[in-house]
């Protein structure tokens, strides 16, 4: 049986940088694991953000993997281009996915034809049950749980959202899966503890991060403080 995934990983979100200076902000976060991107519509969630021309920008200047979490409607339909531009891990939102399962073998195997091993995320809104996910974990390599409403940053997190994140690490270790279980939305000092407790081990981090002076401290702040619990 496989070793389900905990290692405790930092995924600072570029959401709350200055995109002014994006690549001296990216050169701020170069401790962390990841590089969380988000990428909005304007109709999936309110906002609209970047494409795939800014993700492969953020390629090549950054040398973390980048966590791309796609907000948007008919994710199946630009898949290839995220991946093309660099995604390491491709996030789409069950709610946005009426073929999720499909969805998702796609990611894998578009990585696959271009000689890459990219991970397959599913995303869960606060609103939707863990049980939108039980049929699919095997097509999976990383959960996303949102600790708030998608669309914006800054947000406070949901409280509520810890029992569903126990009950997908439940599921994943029961079945014994290699999935990380990532969170999102007003991830901070002062919460990142419950979260791990209840599970999650990639911790996404906007204004906790790049609000602070010291990006470096922030990350291993966080991180310290997850490790902990």
């Amino acid at each position: 049986m496989t070793q389900p995934s905990t290692e405790i990983q930092i995924a600072p979100s570029i959401l709350a940088a200055d995109f002014v200076h994006l690549a001296d902000e990216l050169r701020t976060i170069e401790s962390a694991d990841l590089v969380h991107v988000d990428v909005m519509d304007g109709h999936f969630v309110p906002n609209l953000t970047i494409g795939p021309p800014v993700v492969a920008a953020i390629r090549k200047v950054s040398p973390r993997p980048l966590d791309v979490h796609l907000m948007i409607e008919s994710p199946e339909t630009v898949i290839e281009a995220y991946i093309e531009a660099g995604a390491d891990t491709l996030g789409v939102h069950a709610e946005a996915c009426p073929h999720l399962h499909g969805t998702l073998g796609r990611i894998r195997k578009i990585g696959e034809e271009k000689g890459r091993a990219v991970r397959a995320c599913a995303v869960l809104n606060p609103g939707t049950p863990a049980d939108a996910l039980e049929f699919v974990l095997e097509e999976l390599d990383q959960i996303l749980v949102m600790t708030v409403n998608p669309g914006f940053g800054g947000q406070s997190f949901i409280e509520a959202m810890l029992p569903k994140i126990e009950t997908l690490r439940g599921w994943i270790e029961k079945r014994g899966l290699p999935i990380d279980l990532e969170v999102d939305g007003g991830i901070s000092e002062d919460n990142i503890a419950r979260a791990a407790r209840a599970g999650a081990n990639i911790f996404v981090a906007g204004t906790s991060v790049f609000a602070r002076p010291d990006r470096k401290l922030a990350i291993e702040a966080l991180r310290r403080a997850a490790r902990a619990a």
